[in-house]
């Protein structure tokens, strides 16, 4: 790797729906991407901008915290349901971007949500992407939680018998009620957040201050 290379930053942000959103504040911090981050087929996941000690990578919504933490990008855009469930101490979330707004909750069959109450229970299983979320939640209000892990179709989980509950990103509430699933529990609102390594923070704080500082202006002009 050159030195360029090395003193060069490196943006992480989530592929998907918050990607859209993000997009605009690229726009308003002068950040252009090189075209073919705007091509929605395309299989790059590295992209260079107008700025040359400046490259995007485009990853899993999980995987920014990772990068960012890890120390292989320097800043990106993470979910706060993602910082809390891996709860990286090298990450540092300055600024909430307020975009990708929902929330994490614990939903069940409508059925058994007529007559459920959640003050009452004491053990739960319940199906979940965020294992570490779900069992601090319910550690607080005395209930032991038993998580297993998926990385999608949460709502699948109850009808085929695999959990009565599950804990997942609510945004409408459509795709629970389309699959006979009530919200009974929020956990935590949901928003992105500007992420950036604590380490390149205290290495290179004038120019990692200076990215922090044009996203907020962004977001209040906004």
């Amino acid at each position: 790797m050159s030195e360029a290379e090395r003193e060069a930053l490196v943006l992480a942000l989530p592929k998907g729906r918050i990607l859209d959103e993000v997009r605009p504040l690229l726009d308003r911090v002068g950040i252009v991407p090189e075209p073919e981050f705007d091509n929605e087929h395309s299989r790059l996941l590295k992209f260079q901008t107008n700025l040359p000690h400046l490259s995007i990578i485009r990853v899993r919504s999980f995987d920014v915290a990772t990068f960012v933490a890890f120390g292989a990008a320097h800043l990106g855009v993470a979910g706060n349901d993602v910082i809390m469930e891996f709860d990286f101490p090298e990450l540092y979330a300055p600024l909430d971007l307020g975009i990708g707004a929902c929330r994490l909750s614990v939903a069940e069959p409508v059925t058994l949500g007529a007559a459920d109450d959640p003050a009452r229970w004491s053990h739960v299983r319940v199906a979940t992407k965020y294992p570490e979320i779900s069992r601090r939640h319910f550690a607080a209000r005395g209930v032991q939680a038993e998580c297993i892990k998926l990385n999608g179709a949460m709502e699948l989980a109850p009808s085929l018998g695999l959990c009565s509950r599950i804990v997942d990103l609510v945004s409408s509430g459509a795709t629970l009620k389309a699959n006979g699933l009530v919200e009974i529990e929020k956990i935590a609102d949901i928003t992105s957040r500007l992420i950036v390594n604590r380490t390149a923070l205290k290495t290179r704080p004038e120019e990692m201050n200076g990215w922090i500082e044009k996203f907020r202006e962004a977001c209040d002009g906004a």
